[in-house]
């Protein structure tokens, strides 16, 4: 079974959206979209990632969606690390239709600055959401990456997920200085890396699957296969390549579909065993 660990479903309205650079991604993507998307690629299961409208609205609703949609085995919500009342949050998730599908918590925390996961309250929110045995779903800049390993260092119980392999600025090139952060968050035990989003970090207009080699490779070297997944970060990789085609380069720079990349790892770490 091939799991794409990584994707979104959103309306033309996110605010984030707004931005001139993505006028071609700015419309409505529904699971028929979703369906359409996955055709033809041997995708047979997915995760739904909160989309970046930062309210619990959208979790509700992703939820729901979820428990209508086969294929989508798992929901990675979106909650405030913030919330002085998160552990009833999550228990409210939980409580709606399709909350038993609700795998993971991920906050926008790539907009805040590079410490925000070493403030103590964000600390007690990452807690809480491993207490109550969610996955801590992080999208980063790779500035952030330093704190992604002290947060995992102090938090050895939590799984953390790291979205996108931090965010390499592939599109500058500039492949030691990430090289140089990804090494320490690698070394922790309790950190899964996805294989998404490279190609929105590069050059929209003229990426190849070699300019993602290096990253690809060197994830492999660090993390293992067995600490890696596929995700295709659509609908957002549509700013530079189709879904199939993110995942025929996945294919290409793994050197065929390893069953760990592309499934048994997604159902470990989100405890998808029932697939």
């Amino acid at each position: 079974m091939i799991i794409d660990a990584h994707h979104h479903l959103w309306t033309a309205d996110y605010e984030w959206l707004a931005d001139p650079s993505l006028a071609k991604i700015r419309r409505d993507y529904t699971v028929d979209d979703l369906r359409a998307a996955i055709a033809g690629t041997g995708v047979e299961r997915t995760v739904l990632v909160e989309a970046g409208r930062c309210e619990d609205a959208e979790t509700t609703e992703f939820l729901r969606i979820a428990d209508e949609t086969a294929e989508i085995a798992g929901v990675v919500g979106w909650a405030s690390l913030t919330d002085s009342d998160l552990a009833s949050t999550l228990a409210g998730h939980r409580a709606e239709p399709g909350g038993h599908l609700l795998v993971g918590v991920r906050d926008q925390v790539q907009g805040f600055p590079d410490d925000h996961l070493d403030r103590p309250e964000v600390r007690v929110g990452l807690a809480t959401i491993a207490a109550a045995g969610l996955v801590n779903e992080l999208v980063v800049r790779t500035p952030q990456l330093p704190s992604v390993v002290r947060a995992a260092a102090e938090l050895p119980g939590s799984t953390f997920v790291l979205d996108h392999l931090g965010k390499p600025s592939i599109a500058a090139r500039d492949f030691a200085s990430w090289r140089a952060l990804i090494e320490p968050v690698a070394e922790c035990p309790n950190v899964v890396a996805k294989l998404s989003g490279l190609v929105a970090e590069a050059d929209w207009a003229a990426w190849t699957p070699a300019e993602l080699r290096p990253y690809v490779e060197t994830a492999v070297e660090l993390f293992g296969t067995n600490r890696l997944m596929f995700g295709s970060d659509w609908p957002v990789c549509e700013v530079a390549a189709s879904y199939a085609e993110v995942k025929n380069a996945m294919v290409e720079l793994l050197g065929g579909e390893p069953g760990d990349v592309f499934g048994s790892t997604a159902i470990s770490t989100y405890h998808l065993e029932h697939l």
